[in-house]
């Protein structure tokens, strides 16, 4: 298994399909959530993800400032049923949390949070905003980290 970090640019064709497939399958098939998973922001994020022979096991993608949140973000999370229960998820956000913090120089990140993973955030120092509301049908609370 390999890790890579990389900007929407420097994808390659077969890594972005396989980037995409992922996330329709736990997003759009596994939560049964029709939503516009393309959404404009692939572009400006940095994406973060574990591959086995070409297969996305684990995935999100980061923000600069400005970009979802006036702080730093990241967002569309996933471990794929097959990697579940494995570490890799922890892996994925201890990965998001560094790339943030070295190429963004901050430690203060906002995202929104899928609520029964709110514990799951917790480990990592997020705290619950309050704010609380329904994202594509699903409880959701905003979190954040200083």
């Amino acid at each position: 298994m390999i890790w890579k970090i990389k900007t929407f640019d420097e994808f390659t064709v077969p890594e972005l399909y396989q980037v995409l497939k992922a996330r329709v399958d736990v997003f759009v098939v596994e939560q049964d959530c029709p939503y516009p998973d393309l959404d404009g922001y692939d572009q400006k994020g940095i994406h973060i993800w574990a591959e086995e022979n070409g297969e996305v096991l684990a995935y999100c993608r980061v923000f600069d400032k400005g970009i979802k949140y006036d702080e730093t973000s990241f967002g569309r999370v996933l471990t794929t049923e097959k990697a579940r229960g494995t570490g890799l998820g922890k892996q994925l956000i201890q990965y998001a949390v560094e790339t943030i913090e070295n190429r963004f120089h901050t430690s203060e990140i906002r995202i929104s949070a899928q609520d029964y993973l709110l514990k799951f955030y917790g480990g990592f120092g997020f705290e619950s905003t309050g704010k609380k509301y329904l994202e594509d049908n699903i409880p959701h609370t905003e979190m954040f980290r200083k």
